[in-house]
């Protein structure tokens, strides 16, 4: 049996690339974007009573992700990239079917556009369906985890100087908290768990039209070296 599923949108978000977003909703609460829903569904009957509600589920497609029968084991970075687990035991954007879905908090509802916050989609994502968070049946206050009992722990983020003038600058044109959500970010260590890096190692990350460098100074530590218009 084959299964046909048709897009009701897709998302603009400030990720253009995979590295650095956040491994979980909510992770990130400055990363904030829109919803921009397509025919018959960017009418006002399709939102009607969406303004009563806090949080939504996007289930969404993983778009540039591999997929299939080959990915029955993954190795999430949360377990350090090394570690083999059965699929669906992990989040892994490697799925039988690329899949997924993430609580998003919802922002703004206007026909044919919601904006949402703490997102952890790449720009340009598929949306399949939106439903709405229930908290007396989706939060699960006996729920356990033992592959992520916690939040994973926050590097500290520092600044060079002009960096931070020029995230500054981002901020005020784009209108969004550059700041902030660099900040959110890098603190999660987005680096690939098994490297280990040094202070002369560069990394890159590209959010909207900018491009973020940064480095380790320490291994316990990340500092933003520059912020500029990508090219």
């Amino acid at each position: 049996m084959s299964i046909e599923l048709q897009p009701i949108g897709i998302i603009r978000s400030a990720f253009m690339e995979k590295f650095a977003i956040p491994r979980q909703p909510s992770l990130a609460p400055a990363a904030r974007g829109r919803i921009l829903l397509s025919p018959p569904y960017d009418s006002a009957e399709a939102v009607a009573g969406l303004e009563q509600v806090s949080h939504i589920w996007l289930l969404f497609v993983f778009h540039q992700a591999g997929s299939g029968p080959q990915h029955t084991r993954v190795r999430p970075p949360r377990l350090g990239g090394n570690q083999r687990i059965g699929v669906f035991a992990s989040r892994a954007t490697h799925r039988p079917n690329p899949l997924g879905q993430s609580v998003v908090r919802l922002e703004q509802v206007e026909p044919g556009c919601l904006t949402v916050s703490g997102i952890d989609l790449l720009d340009g994502t598929p949306i399949l369906d939106i439903k709405p968070y229930v908290p007396y049946a989706d939060a699960i206050s006996t729920a356990t985890n033992q592959l992520a009992p916690a939040p994973p722990a926050l590097l500290p983020v520092h600044w060079e100087p002009d960096a931070l003038a020029a995230a500054q600058q981002a901020a005020t044109r784009l209108g969004e908290p550059v700041i902030e959500l660099i900040e959110q970010c890098l603190a999660q260590d987005p680096k690939p768990a098994y490297q280990q890096p040094g202070p002369q190692r560069e990394y890159g990350v590209r959010l909207w039209d900018l491009n973020v460098c940064f480095h380790y100074p320490h291994s316990d530590s990340i500092r933003v070296l520059s912020v500029s218009l990508s090219p």
